[in-house]
């Protein structure tokens, strides 16, 4: 499908994916009690590892699970993970199950750290490597774009911190409603975040580079400042996930940037900035299921 084949109504599995969240938020609430001894444990000394979108939602977990005084966790590119450290655990996030970095990461760990992964697809190659699989097909797409998985997966695992995902999956649908305003007239938009939140900052970037081949940034919140801040214009917007410092807006006020942020969860806040990347695709008459380049799973020779 080429540019001239795309319309503004035309709906993409993107378009229907992301609008499932909020019932597939719902969907692994009733499904995280029947996995969580699968889990780390509290005190636990982990790793958490993925590609892509994987990886950002393994920042985010493992940002969370310190934050919450679960014990140490680290977070790695499956490609970048370090085999001279000792973890009790190693907790791999892959939709496909067929991702070449992680199996090998999985083949390489076997017999030396209990493995646990998160995947969409039952029987793929990482279920047979890992010592314990947790397998959320009902969270899979069609689209190569990942929306709802990467949701659906952080989701499950905040769970074990009493996240409540039925509770959030109506700030999900308040997310799903909220006008986009000036935001796909944009000419680049950078994404900032604090603590668990600039994993969803990256993931947020990333949508919008893969779906619409719009050059997005993302960055730490308050190391915007540190060089970042010179490319805030007006015409150009800065979208904060989570709570920054009001110091930081009234900078970034000053430039004439367009500011974003929100009090719905940081989770659901994500939602918006999806919407905003399959919008941002159809002002540029491309298709965000197929991005240039690209396919569902990243398989090396």
């Amino acid at each position: 499908m080429n540019r001239a084949d795309i319309s503004q109504e035309e709906q993409f599995h993107a378009d229907r994916e992301i609008a499932s969240q909020p019932a597939i938020w719902r969907q692994t609430a009733d499904f995280a009690p029947t996995v969580s001894h699968l889990l780390p444990k509290s005190g636990e000394r982990i790793a958490v590892v993925g590609c892509g979108s994987s990886w950002f939602m393994s920042q985010a977990y493992a940002s969370l699970r310190e934050e919450a005084g679960q014990g140490e966790s680290h977070y790695f590119t499956a490609s970048e993970y370090i085999y001279t450290r000792n973890y009790d655990r190693v907790i791999a996030i892959t939709r496909s199950g067929t991702t070449t970095e992680t199996i090998e990461l999985l083949r390489n760990l076997q017999g030396k750290v209990p493995t646990v992964v998160l995947t969409a697809v039952p029987g793929s190659p990482v279920t047979s490597l890992a010592t314990e699989s947790i397998v959320m097909d009902f969270a899979d797409e069609k689209s190569v774009v990942q929306t709802r998985w990467a949701t659906a997966a952080l989701g499950l695992l905040r769970t074990q911190f009493g996240t409540d995902l039925k509770k959030l999956a109506i700030e999900a649908e308040v997310a799903l409603a909220e006008d986009l305003g000036v935001l796909p007239q944009m000419a680049e938009i950078t994404y900032i975040g604090t603590g668990w939140t600039v994993g969803l900052a990256s993931e947020a970037a990333l949508k919008t580079r893969e779906a619409a081949q719009f050059w997005a940034e993302a960055y730490p919140a308050m190391d915007y400042r540190h060089g970042p801040l010179s490319i805030s214009q007006p015409g150009r917007a800065v979208w904060a996930f989570g709570t920054v410092e009001a110091a930081l807006i009234a900078d970034i006020a000053q430039t004439g940037a367009t500011f974003e942020s929100s009090t719905l969860d940081p989770m659901a806040h994500l939602i918006k900035a999806q919407r905003l990347a399959i919008a941002l695709a159809r002002v540029r008459g491309l298709n965000p299921d197929y991005p240039r380049n690209l396919s569902r799973s990243i398989i090396l020779n």
